[in-house]
């Protein structure tokens, strides 16, 4: 074995070692072995699973949950078997998605190799397949374009140490929240610029330098046109209509893997005239370097904080979407902080090693899945077939034709646009298809990183603004006009004395509604004597609508008005207390309800008529 064989085998073995001290395998852990759950199907566990996990084990790995409940031989058959045919699979996609990506090839089989076995041991998903993914593609591509490879290093670490904190600070349900417009918009987006930046490729045209920009790369292909190679087309659709069909022979043979032996061997038997993984990036190395630290200079960091935001919400959306699809493949439930944390570990690890940004792959969890893996051995077992792969056949990469990549590469794009969904979409409300075309046009015309966030911003201003239209806020009885008699608590069945006016608001009182809230209330020609402020359907306040009611109590006070609250729930009601409202207004004038409010009402107008 040549030695620097044997030095990449030592490092990686001291590695994966690290790692797996460092996911709490104590003999305790694996002492513990409760007996099965009965009824569990296909999956074994023990019955505490179903039940809502401590929070302890929330950021408790998976691989820790199996080990404790008892791992079989029957399982660690099913997964290396699901393991080595996911390998086999993710080979191809991880040299695609690097060359599209604009890195070396060799740097996406690291990145599948190192994030692939973190993801795996330290996630918090049974059956998660982590490594390079086609929704980083685009934000991958811009930030080495802009930046270079020692600006992704850093942004991709960065990344990391967010998705980290996201994790242990227990937001990983939080991502959670991002509209699926949105996702929507920003993944059709992604998948065009990919099939775009495949043009060069499938056409076989010679440019020296491809622009970054949407606008100025198509001007580059018109100009370039003239140079296209029938046999790189040919080749490229060749690959992309195999790759497209095959499934219908096969799943258990990928696609893409045929299509480079075929099309790799076709290219050399004939000598065809195209272009290789070799001619543009030299020979691939087959092993892993060793790891060093980027350059993370303050300057840099705080010019790649918005890119890295963006890579950390990225691999959030993805990691947890994937998750998500596989809980639904196997009837288990996946620990959302524990995936964030992997997540987080992976994308730091990846670039120490020459990586780049990884995620989990919802196509390699269904295969996974798909042909019997129940837990991370399985993934592991996918990493290490990698690494096995990178090592033994690392040095034929560089004879895969690029038309090859880019015909693999289309379907990619096709099977990730979600265009169906995209046409959906448009018969949606306008704020959910202003959302979606505003995040698919930024990702094509400007770039992914500001399509994130301004679609986040975007979204919650909307959101915000139908709140607010679902917040009500007016007098009683002319809040509402329908007839309230079903209702046990309606102001018509009670009278009213005069002198008293009941202003009511219905729904979330925030910043939203505290300008309706001043608007309304002061559309009154004369100040009542008692003004009663029924918040009965109010489940939260905030500091803006805080400061609007401390305004009018204020106001009321010195116009003669006795201000007193219905009504107010639990939530509501410690918040008025820590602000000190109900001091404001009395705290005898604080009631639980409409008619204790009326008769207080009474009772202050009594005490007003006696002082006279």
């Amino acid at each position: 074995m040549a030695p620097a064989r044997r030095a990449a085998r030592g490092r990686i073995g001291i590695f994966l070692a690290l790692l797996l001290r460092g996911a709490r395998f104590t003999p305790a852990a694996l002492a513990v072995n409760p007996p099965p759950a009965a009824g569990c199907g296909t999956v074994h566990g023990p019955a505490a699973e179903s039940r809502p996990p401590t929070q302890a084990s929330k950021l408790e790995p998976k691989l820790v949950t199996v080990l404790r409940e008892g791992y079989t031989r029957a399982l660690l058959v099913q997964d290396v078997t699901a393991g080595v045919i996911v390998g086999v699979v993710a080979l191809p996609l991880a040299i695609a998605f690097a060359v599209a990506s604009g890195v070396a090839p060799e740097q996406g089989l690291i990145t599948a190799v190192v994030a692939g076995f973190i993801i795996s041991a330290l996630g918090g998903s049974r059956v998660q397949i982590g490594g390079p993914t086609g929704a980083f593609v685009v934000l991958v591509a811009e930030i080495v374009h802009k930046h270079g490879y020692a600006g992704l290093q850093t942004a991709t670490l960065m990344a990391g140490v967010l998705l980290m904190i996201m994790g242990l600070a227990r937001l990983g349900g939080v991502i959670r929240f991002i509209p699926y417009p949105l996702t929507v918009g920003f993944t059709g987006g992604i998948a065009l610029i990919i099939a775009l930046t495949q043009v060069r490729d499938l056409l076989g045209l010679r440019m020296d330098e491809v622009p970054g920009e949407f606008l100025p790369r198509l001007q580059a292909y018109a100009a370039a046109l003239p140079t296209w190679n029938p046999w790189a087309l040919v080749l490229g659709l060749g690959t992309a209509a195999l790759v497209w069909a095959w499934p219908r022979v096969t799943r258990r043979v990928p696609g893409s893997l045929v299509a480079i032996i075929l099309a790799t061997a076709a290219v050399q038997v004939f000598g065809l005239p195209v272009e290789t993984i070799g001619s543009r990036f030299g020979a691939v190395p087959s092993s892993l370097p060793m790891p060093r630290l980027p350059d993370l200079s303050w300057p840099l960091v705080r010019e790649l904080f918005s890119p890295a935001l963006a890579i950390a919400l990225l691999a959030g959306i993805e990691s947890l979407l994937s998750a998500v699809v596989a809980d639904g493949m196997t009837g288990r439930r996946h620990r959302s902080d524990m995936e964030i944390v992997a997540q987080g570990v992976a994308n730091v690890a990846s670039p120490l090693f020459g990586g780049i940004p990884a995620t989990g792959a919802i196509a390699r969890t269904a295969t996974n899945v798909g042909n019997g893996g129940r837990t991370p051995v399985a993934g592991i077992v996918h990493a290490l077939t990698l690494l096995l792969l990178m090592l033994v056949f690392g040095r034929w990469a560089e004879l895969i034709p690029m038309a090859v990549l880019a015909g693999i590469l289309l379907v990619v794009a096709g099977n990730m646009s979600e265009w169906r969904y995209f046409l959906k979409l448009l018969k949606s409300p306008k704020s959910d298809v202003v959302v979606m075309v505003n995040a698919f046009l930024l990702t094509v015309v400007v770039d992914l990183t500001i399509a994130i966030q301004a679609g986040v911003v975007l979204s919650a201003l909307l959101f915000m603004k139908r709140m607010s239209d679902v917040t009500q806020t007016g007098y009683v009885p002319s809040l509402r006009e329908q007839d309230e008699t079903s209702d046990p608590g309606a102001l018509m069945l009670r009278e009213v004395p005069d002198g008293v006016a009941v202003f009511e608001v219905y729904g979330p009182f925030f910043f939203g509604a505290a300008d309706k809230f001043k608007t309304a209330i002061n559309r009154i020609d004369r100040a009542p004597r008692v003004l009663i402020l029924r918040l009965r359907h109010v489940p939260a306040i905030d500091a803006t609508a805080l400061h609007a009611l401390e305004d009018v109590c204020i106001r009321s006070a010195k116009s003669g008005t006795r201000v007193v609250l219905s009504g107010v729930q639990p939530g509501p009601l410690a918040t008025l207390h820590k602000a000190g409202i109900d001091a404001l207004v009395g705290r005898e004038n604080v009631t639980a309800d409409i008619d204790e409010a009326l008769a207080r009402a009474r009772d202050l107008l009594g005490a007003a008529v006696g002082r006279s």
